[in-house]
């Protein structure tokens, strides 16, 4: 079977050693320089979690401010009302309001990233739980999405607040940076991110909690680092 991948990626592909875990530092300085695109490429973080997501209390949920934030411009969609759609547009929110945007989701529109919400909305948004729960769009508690300042939680999200989950596989990926941000950039993003990770490990988690940690760029080849000096390093 033909390989698909391009010559340019193979040739940057081999950068990385083939079976080799990385230490944190050398990762993501090497991930940095395989970059293939023409566009400014995201840093990529996947985790395999010791956790199983079928229980609840082993569920891996949260949010974190990156010191120096994703790099990506987000769209944010505040549904509230009265007082707080001046509050939440003033704060960066690109669309807000209640009813009217709540119709336009159900008529399939989604030209946003994020979705905030006070909580007296929440009642109204649970008939959007299927069609915004398969794209993971959902407001909630945890993920700060739903709270009654949403000013403030609009501000934080737009300066780079990073909301994450674990999959059914027990796997968590998220962007920490951008390819053209410098060394120290990515290493305090990632830094505070699995800081994160690792101050929300369930009591339930039995054995190695970290099991997998690989950084990329979105076109890129993953490049690993060894778990135990992952936590060590931190």
């Amino acid at each position: 079977m033909a390989n698909k991948r391009g010559k340019k990626y193979l040739e940057i592909a081999k950068l990385v050693e083939e079976g080799k875990l990385y230490d944190v530092k050398e990762a993501l300085e090497l991930v940095k320089k395989t970059r293939t695109a023409k566009f400014v490429e995201t840093v990529e973080v996947a985790l395999r979690l010791g956790v199983d997501p079928r229980h609840a209390d082993q569920q891996v949920r949260g949010t974190v401010v990156l010191p120096h934030g994703t790099g990506k411009t987000v769209k944010i969609l505040a549904i509230t009302s009265g007082a707080n759609i001046q509050k939440a547009l003033e704060a960066g929110a690109d669309y807000a309001g209640a009813e009217e945007y709540i119709e336009k989701i159900q008529q399939g529109w989604f030209d946003f990233d994020i979705v905030i919400a006070t909580p007296d909305m929440m009642p109204k948004l649970g008939k959007l739980g299927r069609i915004l729960g398969t794209k993971g769009l959902m407001p909630n508690p945890k993920s700060g999405t739903v709270t009654p300042d949403i000013a403030t939680a609009v501000s934080e999200f737009k300066k780079g607040k990073l909301a994450f989950r674990v999959d059914k596989l027990g796997s968590i990926h998220a962007p920490i940076g951008k390819a053209d941000f410098s060394d120290e950039a990515i290493l305090e993003n990632f830094t505070a991110f699995i800081n994160e990770i690792i101050r929300l490990k369930p009591a339930a988690s039995k054995g190695q909690y970290l099991r997998t940690v690989a950084v990329s760029l979105t076109m890129g080849p993953g490049v690993k680092m060894d778990p135990v000096l992952v936590v060590k390093n931190i």
